[in-house]
C-alpha cells in the first residue's frame, strides 16, 4: 500500500542476486569496474528510500473525487519528495464498511477523508487511527479553524482528538419561494409560525391538495436524521441523543419536537403516503428539509425551479441560536502509516483556507471553518452563491451523531417510536419518548 520509491521497487533478494551478478562479471582489480559496481549498489539499496508515497482515500461520489484529484494534483506539484496517491473509497459496500475492513487486514491508508464521526469509537478501540493533537502546530491547523467548541465536539471519550473536523452539510428547512411569495409567506421561524404557513397552504383553492412539508413515513434509522433529529437539536439549544451513554432525548426538547411532527401528521400538514419522485420539486408539497448538497441536485433535475433555505423552526419562545443536525464527515490519520509527519503535513494541507474554497467551489459542501461568511478570502464566492453562504452561518451552530456503536439501533429504536406516536399517534410523544430512552439503556447494559 506504501511505498517508499517512486522508481520500482526491489527485494532485498532480488537486490543482492543483481549485486551478485555484477561482482562476477566485472574484474575486481579493474578501479573503473569497481566505481560502477559500488555506483549499481548504492542504487539499489536506495531503491527503498527514494521519495516517499501516501495514500488517500476520498469519497466515491463524483464531486468529491473531482475535489480529491484537484487538490492531489496540486500538492504533488508542490511537494516532489512527498507524492500522494488518491482513490475513491470503493462503492460495492458502505464506507464504513470497507474502513472496518481494511482495518481487520491492516489495509488502511495513511489519510482518509471520508469519516463518519459515529464510528471513532471503533477506531480509537482497535487503536486504528493516530490522536491528531499530538502533532505539532494542531492548535492553530484545527482550532484555529473550527474553533474550541466545535472542534470539542469531536473528541473521543479519552479527551483525545482524533479526527480533523473537515465538512459539513447543515440540514435546514428549505421552501419554494415560488408558492410563499404567490401566497404571501415568509419562512416559518416558529412552530406556531409553522401552523400559520402551512394553514394558509393548504386554504390555497387554486391548488387544493398541497401539503406543507415532505416528511418521511419509513422507519428506516438514517430518515430520523432528516426530521425527528434536526428538530430536536434545535428545540434543545444542540444537544445529541445520549450523554455519558445515557439517554437524553426524553426530556423537553424530545417531547416537543415529537409532538411538531405528531401535530403535524394529525392536521395533514404532511403526507401519509409513499410517493415516486420527488414531490418537493413537483410541487405538491411548499417546504422539504435538507442540506447544501440538494442545490446541485434540484438545479440538475429542474433549472428553473426557485427555492430557499431557512433554520428549522423552533418551539415558541426558544432563547439563542438555532442548532440542526451538521451531516459531517471528517479527516483521520491511520496508525498503519509508515510516514505519520508527512501525513500530518497533508492533513493540514487538505483543511488548509485554499482547500476549503475548492471545497466550496466542487462539492456545494461547507468547510468547519469558523466565520468563514465573513472572511474576504471566500467574499467573492458567497457573492456570486448566496445560498451556500446562508449553509455556511448554519454550520457553525450544528451537532453530529454521538459516538456510539449502537448508533444504528438507537436511531431504529427513535424511528419506531415516531411511527407509533407522530405518524399514527396510537401512543403520546412524553410515553414514545421515554419508552425508547429505557430500549436505548438495555442496549448499553447488556451489550
Amino acid at each position: 500500500m506504501i511505498k517508499h520509491d517512486l522508481r520500482p521497487s526491489y527485494s532485498s533478494a532480488s537486490s543482492a542476486f543483481h549485486v551478485l551478478l555484477l561482482s562476477s562479471y566485472f574484474n575486481s582489480h579493474n578501479i573503473y569496474m569497481r566505481i560502477i559496481f559500488f555506483g549499481a549498489l548504492l542504487f539499489l539499496s536506495a531503491g527503498s528510500s527514494y521519495g516517499i508515497e501516501l495514500t488517500y482515500w476520498a469519497a466515491s461520489n463524483p464531486e468529491e473525487i473531482e475535489l480529491g484529484r484537484n487538490l492531489v494534483k496540486q500538492w504533488n506539484q508542490s511537494h516532489p519528495d512527498v507524492q500522494v496517491k488518491m482513490q475513491p473509497i470503493p462503492a460495492t459496500q458502505s464506507s464504513e464498511e470497507v474502513l472496518l475492513a481494511a482495518i481487520v487486514s491492516k489495509t488502511t491508508p495513511d489519510v482518509c477523508s471520508n469519516i463518519l464521526p459515529a464510528i471513532m469509537g471503533r477506531f480509537t478501540k482497535s487503536k486504528a487511527v493516530l490522536a491528531l493533537d499530538a502533532f505539532p502546530g494542531y492548535e492553530k491547523a484545527i482550532i484555529g479553524r473550527t474553533g474550541k467548541k466545535l472542534t470539542d465536539m469531536f473528541r473521543s471519550r479519552d479527551g483525545k482528538l482524533y479526527q480533523a473536523p473537515w465538512k459539513s452539510n447543515p440540514v435546514m428547512l428549505v421552501y419554494n419561494t415560488a408558492i410563499f411569495r404567490e401566497l404571501g409567506l415568509t419562512p416559518p421561524k416558529t412552530y406556531s409560525d409553522f401552523a400559520k404557513v402551512a394553514e394558509a397552504i393548504a386554504a390555497d383553492r387554486n391548488n387544493p391538495g398541497r401539503w406543507a412539508m415532505s416528511v418521511s413515513i419509513k422507519t428506516t434509522w438514517w430518515q430520523r436524521l432528516f426530521d425527528f433529529y434536526p428538530f430536536y437539536a434545535a428545540a434543545t439549544g444542540g444537544r445529541t441523543l445520549l450523554e455519558n451513554d445515557k439517554a437524553v432525548f426524553d426530556g423537553a426538547g424530545g417531547v416537543a419536537a415529537m409532538t411538531f411532527f405528531r401535530d403535524g401528521f394529525r392536521k395533514r400538514y404532511f403526507p401519509m403516503l409513499g410517493f415516486s419522485g420527488n414531490i418537493f420539486l413537483e410541487g405538491r408539497v411548499a417546504m422539504d428539509v435538507a442540506g447544501p448538497w440538494a442545490i446541485k441536485y434540484y438545479r440538475r433535475l429542474k433549472p428553473d425551479f426557485e427555492f430557499d433555505f431557512a433554520p428549522i423552526p423552533v418551539p415558541d419562545g426558544h432563547k439563542g441560536p438555532v442548532y440542526t443536525y451538521g451531516d459531517p464527515k471528517n479527516i483521520v490519520i491511520f496508525s498503519t502509516t509508515k510516514h505519520p509527519k508527512q501525513a500530518w503535513e497533508f492533513v493540514k494541507f487538505l483543511i488548509s483556507k485554499e482547500a476549503d474554497l475548492k471545497l466550496l467551489e466542487l462539492t456545494n459542501q461547507v468547510p468547519m471553518r469558523r466565520a468563514i461568511v465573513s472572511d474576504p478570502f471566500y467574499g467573492g464566492f458567497f457573492a456570486k452563491n448566496p445560498l451556500l453562504r446562508k449553509a455556511a452561518r448554519q454550520a457553525q451552530y450544528v451537532v453530529p451523531t454521538d459516538e456510539s456503536q449502537h448508533l444504528v439501533q438507537i436511531l431504529d429504536i427513535i424511528s419506531g417510536q415516531f411511527e407509533a406516536a407522530a405518524v399514527y399517534a396510537v401512543i403520546t410523544p412524553e410515553k414514545s419518548l421515554k419508552t425508547a430512552a429505557k430500549k436505548v439503556q438495555a442496549l448499553y447494559d447488556y451489550w
